[in-house]
């Protein structure tokens, strides 16, 4: 049996910040283990091969079927092995709005307001901006702007001013609302994950150990103390012990699970699959929040934006060799490299609204290849009041847990994807971007309210960024408290994006992260 003073399970974006800092000094011996690889080939290094992605880095999940999407399953890909998402995803650092963590603070979570998160996101981020009153500049995340923005996207937030609306160069400062570029966590012109800003650089650490293509199966426990955690490698289960604690970062779906299998979550739905009931807590698995998005298409003439074509195949290949020579060019884009928030609802607290525009034609998540060349663009609903669940699908720690984000169940977050796609469509049909005559591959009569919703309802999915199922709080309900202490258990905490009470208005990474940089010092605020 193997030991450390702490171990981690889940080496994705909050268990690679948790598991970095908790490194530092040299004071604990840390144990991270994740399900993954290393994640340091090309493949998660080159930001334009996002397309690229197979089993080995992304878990590919599916939902149950979503009555609100016409009974399709959506899409849940996350990220496998050493970074998580933030190995295969957009690479945007966006941190929500300051509304979100002081409604958080109002919620029951004393200590995530907007101004004591701020230090923490200042803290992980080193931006090549430099450092000022938002941003830090000598963290280990590193951000940038584009090196190599495409035409098309700079002429989406023209198109956006031409109808006046405000343009935005910074949308983690004091204003979100706004369009522009975004900036990505990158560094010279590669992918800068969560594991390359934590993990890597701690790989020489005597007291870190990093176990790969692991499996975790249950939290061991004695007397109500977090004691060790049983996992399979290689078909054969083993069993590490932690002497201090044990830090959760499964994910949004790996999290709910590990706590179900280890005992922890629903009384009546653990004893159908006959696990032993440690700690009865109902919210485990319930709270799941997730960003509805709909995508549009336009199809246009010629090779100006990315496609599928012999002149595109030849740019890519000349793209592929221009980062290798420069690391600059079309390899370093984010794909969504434009966008913004708007608001919507006068009365919202926050703009209500994301986009995100993306100078090449998708189709279901990219999954189908289109030979033709165009943009798309998205749009999200940022708070949805649509809530669902994650529950066990097996009692084997391989099997994927059940997912159903229950898109479009509430009312409210249909109204208002349907303005949120009518505010696209003006951008998009605006110059100077109108000038390409694209092609919308999906027309319809924008005014007609039923037709508008069915295309919605036939069309939309997820834009990937599940939160919530292992919610903290005060209250008796909430599966931990407001320093991430697992309740009804010791030594037990939680360290991604699970733990948010309430989806935070733009994307996840940067949150996810500055959560575990949180994490990691309130079990060190517990030991010392």
């Amino acid at each position: 049996m193997e030991e450390a003073d702490i171990v981690v399970v889940g080496g994705g974006s909050g268990g690679s910040a948790a598991a970095g800092r908790l490194s530092e000094g040299g004071k604990y011996t840390v144990a991270l283990l994740e399900a993954g690889g290393r994640n340091t080939g090309l493949r998660t290094r080159i930001p334009g091969f996002i397309p690229f992605q197979t089993e080995k880095t992304n878990w590919q999940f599916e939902t149950v079927p979503q009555a609100g999407l016409n009974g399709r399953r959506g899409y849940q890909p996350r990220g496998r092995g050493l970074g998580g998402s933030s190995a295969i995803n957009a690479m945007l650092y966006l941190r929500g709005a300051a509304w979100d963590y002081d409604n958080w603070a109002a919620l029951g979570c004393p200590g995530w307001s907007y101004d004591e998160v701020l230090p923490w996101f200042r803290k992980s981020e080193a931006n090549e901006r430099g450092s000022d009153d938002f941003h830090g500049g000598d963290g280990p995340l590193r951000v940038s702007n584009q090196r190599s923005p495409h035409p098309g996207s700079l002429e989406f937030v023209e198109a956006a001013r031409n109808l006046q609306i405000p343009g935005n160069d910074d949308f983690n400062g004091a204003r979100q609302e706004g369009i522009g570029l975004y900036q990505v966590t990158q560094h010279g012109g590669e992918r800068w994950s969560a594991s390359r800003a934590y993990v890597e650089p701690a790989k020489e650490r005597r007291n870190l150990e990093v176990l790969t293509d692991v499996v975790a199966e249950r939290v061991l426990f004695d007397e109500g103390r977090a004691w060790g955690v049983a996992y399979l490698q290689d078909g054969e289960e083993k069993i590490i012990k932690a002497k201090r604690a044990v830090v959760l970062a499964g994910g949004v779906f790996g999290t709910p699970q590990l706590l179900m299998l280890s005992g922890i979550g629903p009384g009546a739905h653990l004893s159908e699959h006959g696990i032993a009931v440690r700690t009865d807590r109902p919210a485990v698995g319930t709270n799941l929040q997730d960003h509805v998005d709909y995508v549009a298409g336009f199809e246009t003439r010629g090779s100006y934006f990315i496609g599928q074509s012999l002149a595109g195949t030849l740019k890519s290949a000349g793209a592929v060799i221009e980062w290798f020579r420069r690391r600059t060019g079309s390899m370093t884009t984010p794909y969504a490299e434009a966008g913004g928030f708007l608001t919507l609802d006068p009365n919202a607290p926050a703009p209500d609204i994301q986009l995100h525009f993306v100078p090449v034609m998708l189709e279901d998540h990219g999954r189908t290849k289109l030979k033709t060349h165009g943009f798309s663009c998205h749009v999200c609903v940022l708070r949805p009041e649509s809530h669902g669940t994650v529950k066990l699908q097996s009692i084997d720690a391989r099997t994927a847990p059940l997912i159903d984000p229950a898109f479009l169940a509430d009312r409210r977050d249909v109204e208002l994807l349907k303005k949120g796609v009518r505010a696209m469509y003006r951008i998009l049909e605006a110059p100077p971007l109108s000038n390409h005559k694209g092609k919308d591959r999906y027309p319809i009569d924008l005014n007609d309210d039923d037709a508008l919703e069915r295309l919605i309802r036939a069309r939309a999915d997820t834009i990937y960024h599940p939160v919530g199922t292992a919610r903290m709080g005060s209250d008796d309900l909430a599966v931990c408290d407001p320093k991430l202490r697992v309740r009804g258990v010791d030594g037990l905490y939680v360290a991604d994006a699970s733990i948010m009470p309430k989806l935070v208005s733009g994307n996840t990474n940067a949150p996810s992260i500055m959560i575990g940089e949180r994490c990691a010092d309130f079990v060190q605020a517990d030991l010392a």
